[in-house]
């Protein structure tokens, strides 16, 4: 038997669900006792108080029934009830029989009790505040008796439920008090975890249980080997980037130095190899060296856009959905993938549209063009590396090594997002949508 069904009920977060652990047994076990020995025990009490009391309701009532008149027996009944302390006379009984709360447990208990032991009651009333009235019928009529409600019930019966509550209540706070710092840093690795998948370093010291600090050394260990390991990449890729352009500027300057029509080709050749080594460096810088800004995404986008607008570009951009506000972003990554969107969907169409949607969890950057747009069953190889899709793409239009849309899915995941293609409904063409976690 499955209980997918609860998983809607349950806490998300760690804390709420070691509360859930710590309460369901405590209560269960109040519930358990309660039902089981407190409600039993104390309906044993009041069996026993009011058999005492049934003694003396005897007594009357037959003494009553020896009475040759109604005058002696209304006598006789106020003279006994004054030592037995009972409130005696004869009245009729009320129409609606008995008359006791519905969460009067032992109520329900003295009415079973005085029927069971006393002949012809007509009625048992105990909603009248502490007293207790009881109908009986005699030889001379329906005789009222009352007495105090303390005679037939114990005087404290919630007291050792009040006990165990507030007991419980103070046993589960100091537990979950407790819990709460062996969670804390769990929640706190978590925390660093997820903000280093954004690509944001925050300060993060092991601690707490053995196991726990084991993990949070292991993830510092990790962390700092990833870091070391981008750090190797950059000064990689500052030394290729000094190599390789040097040589090439060299061989630009020579060959301008050449007559024209022998030359052209290969000028050609070289910026393209100046083209292509950019993008390789693009691809394999990723976001090294940008650092983490609390920035404005409406702001950035639209200055990406109008810097778009102002080389001829057909990029329009549409109103922000949502309330945009500065939050952790890396600017020069973020602008470099929202230009490979807008060069890639200018490529391959005649406009393109940029929309910003920001929400609670996540901000949404979509492109659309109205070019011919990408078959989804290749949408997922065209984020793939030096993949060329041409003739989904009509690559004859432009020129590239297949690194645009790999060079923005790598942003993506270094901001913990992701890059969706689809088709876009309102002009036609390929929608590229970058998700960024908040």
């Amino acid at each position: 038997m499955t209980f997918h069904w609860l998983k809607r009920w349950m806490p998300r977060g760690l804390q709420g669900r070691a509360a859930l652990i710590l309460l369901l047994p405590v209560v269960t076990l109040q519930l358990v006792i309660s039902i089981s020995f407190v409600q039993r025990h104390f309906e044993g009490v009041t069996r026993q108080m009011t058999r005492s009391v049934l003694i003396d309701l005897r007594y009357v009532a037959e003494t009553v029934n020896a009475m040759p008149g109604r005058a002696a027996a209304a006598e006789a009944a106020a003279r006994l009830g004054e030592p037995l302390e009972l409130e005696t006379r004869f009245a009729p009984a009320p129409p609606g029989g008995d008359s006791v709360k519905p969460w009067d447990l032992s109520g329900q208990q003295v009415i079973a009790t005085l029927r069971s032991g006393l002949d012809d009651v007509q009625a048992v009333e105990l909603t009248a505040g502490r007293q207790v009235s009881v109908w009986a019928g005699t030889d001379h009529g329906t005789l009222q008796l009352g007495f105090d409600r303390r005679r037939v019930s114990a005087s404290n019966p919630h007291q050792l439920i009040v006990l165990i509550v507030v007991l419980g209540a103070l046993l589960t706070l100091v537990a979950y008090l407790f819990m709460r710092n062996q969670l804390r840093p769990i929640t706190r690795l978590a925390a660093a975890a997820a903000a280093y998948g954004k690509g944001r370093l925050v300060p993060y010291k092991a601690g707490g249980a053995s196991e726990v600090r084991a993990a949070g050394m292991a993830f510092l260990d990790m962390r700092a080997r990833i870091e070391r390991q981008s750090q190797a990449r950059r000064l990689m890729l500052s030394g290729i980037s000094h190599d390789l352009r040097t040589p090439l500027t060299r061989l630009r300057l020579g060959l301008s130095m050449l007559p024209e029509e022998e030359v052209g080709p290969l000028v050609g050749d070289v910026d393209e190899m100046r083209r292509l080594l950019d993008a390789f460096l693009d691809f394999a810088r990723g976001d090294a060296g940008d650092e983490v800004e609390r920035i404005d995404p409406e702001e950035l986008t639209a200055r990406v856009v109008e810097d778009a607008r102002r080389t001829g570009q057909a990029v329009e951009m549409r109103p922000v959905q949502g309330k945009s506000e500065a939050m952790p972003l890396r600017p020069t990554a973020l602008r470099r993938a929202l230009e490979n969107l807008i060069g890639n969907a200018l490529r391959y169409g005649t406009r393109c549209e940029v929309s910003l949607i920001v929400s609670p969890r996540s901000l949404r950057l979509l492109v659309e063009d109205d070019g011919p747009g990408i078959p989804e069953a290749r949408r997922e190889e065209a984020m793939r590396p030096f993949t060329r899709l041409d003739p989904a793409r009509n690559q004859d239009r432009g020129t590239g090594v297949g690194l645009g849309l790999a060079i923005v899915a790598d942003i993506a995941h270094a901001h913990g997002g992701a890059l969706h293609l689809g088709d876009s409904e309102r002009l036609g063409g390929l929608r590229a949508e970058l998700v960024l976690a908040r």
